[in-house]
């Protein structure tokens, strides 16, 4: 592995990127073609994933430079259509290198899978009466997957609880599995399907719900590093998103956007790698509201030596094998540039990216706001959307961005501008 700090990466053209991500990632060359033909899942592919598929939506695969992560460096693929988020990830990174960068961990992929049971006339006896065939029932389930148990997977606990709900009193069994390198769903739901009449016989109920739960608190992911006061950008950024965090904290309001900006980059590693992101986002709006409140998934803090201390922790259900991660291409080439070799090493690196992210947003709004970055970055875009054609392009954005805000009147200004001194100046020329 070499140094994921790639200075002026962002200046270059996109070959140009490529090939240094190629050099960094030691990709092959149906790999670097693949990155430059912007191809990879084909239509014939995509049919067999879904259904009723007409087509393909893509979406702009970046890297994230400068992540420097238990002491190894990463270039970290995001897919995300919003400019801002890969630039403000890097930068963020740079800035944690500092003080040595990210440390993080993660628990190993315990996923759980309940089974729900109504009209039990004594469910807290009919608890004991399943817990009672626990191995027999943890053996059915791991025959379902013989190649999880060989490598060390496999069901490992059953517990049962009695809730209260408006329906009266219901009895949840519970499997936990460890999914290993895979994010589990399928093996999870398959086991908990095939144990379902047994500990329906078993309670004297009758089973209605089999299905894991995306509430993933026994795979939780953490992350946190030292950032440099100086290198923050002062004492009073600090202080600043020392104030932002104690905002989201005592607001939910402000904490439901506080934790967007914390998703805004393990959605983005998600996508590129091919997992779930609906999984991720329910698991960890969820835990982020246990006890009745909405709360952070980071904490900021002020050392001795005032430098501010970041921290997250939240659910990382996610998975290096299996589903879209396997069968995608651009998803299979993603986890080969990021270069992990396991699911508790890819949900480390997605906690600091979500570390990374918090730390570039509040940032960004105790300083300027969030709209001058971001604006400055969506030039391109407001371009496009203007009519600027290739040929004016970066003369549009070059303009664009020497304004203090960028909207698209102004874009739509511009490119009218630029044409006429175009057509002006060969004009000019053909005299």
């Amino acid at each position: 592995m070499g140094d994921s700090r790639l200075p002026g990466f962002y200046k270059l053209s996109r070959e140009e990127r490529v090939r240094a991500v190629a050099a960094f990632s030691g990709l092959s060359d149906d790999e670097v073609r693949m990155l430059l033909g912007g191809y990879g899942l084909t239509p014939e592919e995509a049919d067999r994933m879904s259904e009723n598929v007409i087509g393909l939506l893509q979406l702009p695969l970046g890297v994230a430079t400068n992540f420097l992560i238990n002491g190894r460096d990463y270039l970290v693929p995001m897919a995300i259509e919003e400019p801002s988020v890969i630039a403000a990830a890097s930068n963020a990174a740079r800035v944690a290198r500092v003080k040595g960068g990210f440390r993080a961990s993660a628990d190993r992929s315990l996923t759980l899978g309940q089974i729900q049971v109504v009209g039990v006339p004594d469910p807290h006896a009919a608890v004991q009466r399943v817990l009672e065939h626990r191995e027999e029932l943890l053996r059915i389930a791991n025959d379902t997957n013989p190649t999880l148990l060989r490598v060390g997977g496999g069901a490992v606990d059953l517990s049962g609880r009695v809730i209260d709900t408006e329906r009266g009193r219901m009895l949840i069994i519970e499997l936990l599995v460890d999914t290993k390198d895979a994010m589990g769903a399928n093996t999870v739901n398959t086991m908990v399907e095939e144990i379902a009449p047994i500990v329906e016989e078993l309670a004297g109920g009758r089973v209605r719900l089999r299905i894991l739960s995306n509430l993933a608190t026994h795979r939780m992911a953490r992350a946190w590093a030292v950032f440099d006061a100086e290198a923050a950008g002062g004492r009073d950024v600090v202080e600043g998103i020392l104030d932002a965090y104690a905002f989201a904290a005592a607001d939910p309001y402000r904490c439901a956007t506080h934790n967007k900006g914390v998703m805004n980059g393990v959605v983005a590693v998600a996508l590129a790698t091919g997992n779930d992101t609906r999984a991720l986002e329910a698991g960890a709006h969820t835990y982020a509201s246990l006890g009745g409140r909405c709360r952070p998934l980071t904490r900021w803090e002020l050392n001795s030596a005032g430098d501010l201390v970041g921290s997250v922790e939240m659910p990382m259900a996610v998975g290096t094998l299996g589903g879209a991660t396997s069968s995608h291409p651009v998803a299979r080439l993603s986890l080969k540039i990021l270069g992990v070799r396991t699911a508790q090493e890819l949900a480390s690196v997605m906690a600091a990216v979500a570390l990374a992210q918090n730390f570039a947003a509040l940032r960004a709004l105790v300083k300027e706001g969030i709209q001058r970055g971001h604006m400055k970055l969506h030039a391109r875009n407001l371009a496009v959307m203007a009519g600027a054609t290739p040929d004016i392009l970066d003369e549009v954005v070059r303009r664009l961005s020497e304004l203090k805000r960028v909207t698209y009147d102004d874009a739509v200004r511009i490119v009218g501008e630029v044409r006429s001194s175009a057509a002006r100046a060969g004009g000019s020329d053909k005299s």
